[in-house]
């Protein structure tokens, strides 16, 4: 993994294969962010007339190169675009620099060590753009390979290391905001590689073995329950959805338990269907091997989990994450079915499709007899959340003031986020003829609404609930933004890690 250092030596005598610095659109053309005049000093003052000949504007993600013809150590310096310039005495927001990092450390692939001047945009070095810069330059480094032989040259490698310029390289709050970014980072590269693997090296049991591997690598408590255990347990939920599949179902739990006293609980439960192929109720194939990505949200909980054990919260989190394949066979589930749910509820299949929150209410249920606090749920659950929000904010539905809280958190932390209502008329139908409720309703009206109103039926009374819907943000089908990569976003991960920092500072 790309590696991120802080520096008081300026660009002019630092020595590296590339500095990075802050350019801005304006109606006059072309704005210098702050941290930029050593660079434009070094040049004679020509900073600005040089990328303005080349075409740089400074919209958002815009990486435009210069060569310094040997009058910086660097090679090269790569003007990122801040997207619009901001009013005098206006500072940029965490996310635009976290972005602009991301999107500059993508461009320099295949140079090694780049300085970047961007935690110097509000004129000082600031802990909270320090910690962005870092954050952005190490998800925007972040590349899978898994699948490569060798290095091609369609992709060099990431920058091995990011120097981020500040005004004092021991000040302990940049040091700390640092080592959380780092953190961070970690945990949305686990997400991203999970996300990133290919279903037929993911079944439910080679999932719960990373997973495991990863929760015990940070000494957690790990419980897994595989098929007979479930089948025990009457996990109707997860064992349907399973049924069709040669590779059994799974439900992991990981658990972390601060030293010391904690005041709050807070359970977090994930999606891990690891390839939905619909069931009996088949998708169409356009676009079927993205499925490989119905796990995000299990992916998101494990490693939000164990980054709470890396940050050492004062919040007590078990993650619960229902584990299963869904495709179709003879001995697959079937539309009509009646399912048996933990916790004694009956659910009517009308279609298999549906399957995302059959496994959710299984795990929903279980991790409710822990009595926790507040409860997060993420999933990749439907097509409507694309339709409604796009491929880029989330919905989150819940009990409201949780709901809110978690919105602003996505939102603060650059994972869009978007709180969404239940209205009593969602429920009214999933109304069943034979059973307490059935998985999808008679028409496709706000489909996101309704799946979220069934996941309701399944929460504990008293218990602070959000859900969060990521089927668009947490795999990216488009071209690599900011920090963003193509495939595995990472994304609710950051969420969720925010919300826990907060509820274990704040309860």
């Amino acid at each position: 993994m790309t590696t991120v250092s802080l520096t008081a030596e300026q660009p002019p005598s630092l020595r590296s294969d590339a500095v990075v610095v802050g350019v801005a659109a304006s109606p006059t053309g072309l704005v210098l962010a702050s941290g930029t005049g050593a660079v434009d000093t070094a040049l004679a003052g020509g900073l600005r007339e040089a990328l303005t000949e080349l075409g740089a504007t400074g919209r958002a993600d815009e990486v435009t190169l210069i060569t310094t013809m040997g009058a910086l150590p660097a090679p090269v310096v790569a003007a990122v675009g801040l997207g619009d310039a901001l009013d005098e005495g206006a500072d940029y927001d965490a996310d635009t620099v976290r972005r602009a990092a991301g999107a500059a450390v993508r461009a320099l692939a295949g140079r090694s060590t780049v300085a970047m001047t961007l935690s110097s945009l509000a004129g000082r070095t600031s802990a909270e753009l320090v910690a962005a810069a870092a954050e952005g330059a190490l998800l925007g480094a972040y590349q899978f390979r898994d699948y490569r032989s060798g290095s091609p040259a369609d992709l060099p490698a990431a920058p091995r290391s990011v120097l981020l310029v500040v005004d004092d390289p021991k000040d302990r709050e940049i040091r700390a905001a640092i080592a959380t970014a780092r953190t961070g980072a970690e945990a949305v590269a686990l997400a991203r590689d999970l996300v990133n693997t290919a279903p037929n090296d993911l079944p439910p049991q080679a999932f719960v073995a990373r997973a495991e591997a990863a929760a015990k690598e940070a000494d957690l408590d790990v419980e897994v329950l595989d098929e007979k255990a479930l089948a025990k347990g009457g996990y109707g939920g997860i064992l349907a959805v399973g049924s069709g599949s040669a590779r059994p179902p799974r439900l992991l739990r990981i658990r972390y338990q601060p030293r010391g006293r904690t005041t709050r609980r807070v359970a977090l439960v994930g999606k891990g269907v690891t390839f939905d192929s619909g069931g009996l109720s088949l998708k169409t194939a356009a676009g079927m091997e993205e499925m490989k990505s119905d796990m995000a949200g299990a992916a998101a909980v494990v490693a939000a989990v164990i980054a709470a054990a890396s940050l050492k919260l004062k919040v007590a989190v078990t993650a619960t994450v229902p584990l299963a394949e869904n495709m179709p066979s003879g001995s697959a589930y079937r539309p009509g079915d009646v399912l048996h749910m933990y916790g004694g509820k009956h659910v009517e299949v009308r279609n298999t499709d549906a399957e995302g929150r059959l496994v959710l209410a299984d795990a929903i249920v279980r991790a409710a007899e822990d009595e926790p606090d507040y409860l997060i749920d993420a999933a990749t659950l439907t097509g409507a959340q694309i339709t409604a929000l796009g491929n880029r904010t989330m919905g989150v539905l819940g009990t409201e003031e949780f709901r809110d809280r978690l919105a602003a958190a996505g939102t603060g932390c650059g994972e869009a986020a978007w709180a969404m209502p239940l209205p009593p008329e969602c429920r009214r139908g999933l109304d069943s003829p034979v059973a307490d409720i059935a998985n999808i309703a008679g028409d496709r009206a706000a489909g996101m609404l309704v799946a979220g109103a069934f996941l309701h039926e399944f929460v504990a009374d008293g218990v602070q609930w959000a859900h969060l819907d990521v089927a668009g943000p947490a795999f990216n089908t488009g071209e690599p933004w900011g920090y963003t990569p193509k495939g595995g976003t990472g994304v609710p991960v950051r969420t969720i890690v925010a919300v826990l920092r907060e509820i274990a500072d704040n309860g």
